[in-house]
């Protein structure tokens, strides 16, 4: 049976693919957008549910609720929060390192 905490664990694989060698503590930035992201889910998850522009099998889902909002959705906020800057600053170096190819340069990592 597929359910979404399967779903979850694959949008865990593909964080673990983009960690960078040398994990560091995250800036006071990424907990304050962690916080917000997780707010604003809090808020209108309950309130898509409601006006049924989502409906959840209740089967596939865990069974735990905050205001209604099942418990899989505040990964998705997590990962999001997660994803988003890693792959930013994966794409950063990339185009560091070829803005400094280009001038004959190499940075130093």
């Amino acid at each position: 049976m597929f359910t979404y905490l399967l779903l979850n664990i694959l949008f865990l694989i593909t964080l673990i693919m983009f960690l960078p060698n040398k994990l560091q503590k995250p800036p006071r930035a990424w907990w304050i957008t962690l916080y917000a992201m997780f707010l604003l889910t809090l808020v209108f998850d309950p309130i898509i549910i409601l006006m049924n522009v989502v409906d959840y099998d209740a089967t596939k889902i865990l069974g735990f609720n905050l205001l209604g909002a099942p418990i899989e959705d505040f990964f998705y906020a997590l990962y999001a929060a997660c994803i988003v800057p890693l792959i930013w600053n994966r794409l950063g170096e990339r185009t560091a390192e070829k803005n400094a190819a280009k001038k004959g340069t190499h940075r130093a990592k």
